[in-house]
Order: C-alpha cells, then structure tokens, then sequence
C-alpha cells in the first residue's frame, strides 16, 4: 500500500471515527448523551433540510425494527443507537425532530449532519447541512429550551453529567480531496500536508467545544 495513502486512512480513521468524552462523572452516571458529527452519527437531522444528503429512502434502514428508512446512514441502527443501548438510554432524537420536546430532552440531543467536515468548504456540494459551528449553536439553544423546563441549576448539572460523541473527517477526505478529480483541496495540499493541516483545524473545532461547555457551565453558575 502507497505509504501516504496509509497515512490517510489512518488519519481519517482518527479524525473520522469516534471521539467520546466523558465530562466531570464516568460514562455509566451519564443522564445525557449529545451526538456531533457527521453522517455516521446522524440519526435523521437532513432529513428535515433540503439538502441531497438524505437517508429516507431504501435500502437505508432495511435491518432497523421498523425496516424502513429514518434518516440514519446505515442499514440499522448506528454509532449513537449502539452507545444509547449500552448506557441504558433511549436513543437520542434529532435536534431538528418536533419530537423532541418536553420530557425527551432530558435524554440529549443529536446535532450531526450528513455530508459535514472539518472544514467549512466540505460538503458544499450538498448545500444545506449543518455545519459544526452551527451544530455548537444549536446546542446553546438546547440548554436555553431544557433550562426553561427544569431550571438552570438542574440544566448545568445535566450538561455536567453528559456523555459527548464527536465524529469528524472522513467527508474532508471523501468528498473533498479524493471525489472530484483535481479538487481545489488535492491542487492546494499535497496529501501529507493535508493531514497535518485537518488535524490542527479539529484541534481547533475541539477547542470550541471544550470552550463551549464550560461557558455553558459559567452562564449557569451565575445565573
């Protein structure tokens, strides 16, 4: 195997696999579970974009209970499902599902997109996704709406005690440096700078994240 393409798999595998934190309490005291990423943790937020990055249709779906498609890019049930279970959780909705109100948003939230990167030029070609900045906006407003229905105390205690799932940077490299034959990516990186240029853009997504929680946890402590 060409060593630089060896390189890339192993790095999209880091970048684009699964990144689990686990805040303040072990994984097993979890009361909330937010998902972040992309299409391998989406469990139906395109659906509701019009966008043609979309799993509603077969044969997405065919080994999920109900057989049919629900907006998740797999054939059953995906990353977020699996962990869900092994918590002992309920899946987590969709942030954009009208379903998720009252009660379930108590369990957490998914914000992944399909079709979404590291880098905001990644998945253009799909038009509206939503991209991990907005996918941090959305959680702020998540935490307004839970806070409205427990308080802020019990709110920042629930974000305190959650388990996050990030996965990013497979499309970076999918569909922003290899689909499209001479895409402004390749002609712009050789691949072995490329990869060290993703990971210093998610170093920096990680950063905001981190930051974001702990502002959350700021806003409420002086609320």
């Amino acid at each position: 195997m060409d060593r630089s393409f060896a390189s890339a798999l192993v790095c999209s595998m880091v970048l684009g696999l699964v990144l689990v934190l686990s805040i303040v309490v072990p994984q097993a005291e979890a009361r909330a579970f937010f998902v972040f990423g992309d299409s391998l943790v989406d469990n139906g937020n395109n659906n509701f974009l019009a966008t043609t990055a979309r799993a509603d249709a077969y044969p997405y779906g065919i080994d999920y209970p109900t057989h049919r498609a629900t907006g998740r890019f797999s054939n059953g049930f995906n990353i977020p499902d699996l962990i869900s279970q092994a918590i002992g959780e309920e899946a987590t909705l969709p942030y954009l599902s009208p379903e998720l109100r009252g009660q379930k948003l108590l369990v957490g939230a998914n914000f992944a997109s399909a079709g979404i990167g590291i880098l905001n030029d990644t998945g253009v070609q799909f038009i509206n996704i939503i991209r991990i900045t907005r996918q941090l906006q959305y959680f702020q407003e998540y935490q307004q709406r839970v806070a409205a229905l427990i308080g802020a105390t019990q709110t920042q205690r629930l974000v305190n005690q959650a388990l996050v799932l990030i996965t990013l940077g497979g499309n970076d490299f999918v569909n922003n440096y290899y689909l499209v034959p001479f895409s402004a990516r390749s002609r712009q990186f050789a691949l072995p700078d490329y990869v060290p240029y993703l990971i210093s853009e998610y170093r920096k997504i990680l950063m905001v994240c981190f930051l974001c929680f702990c502002i959350s946890i700021l806003f409420f402590h002086v609320q």
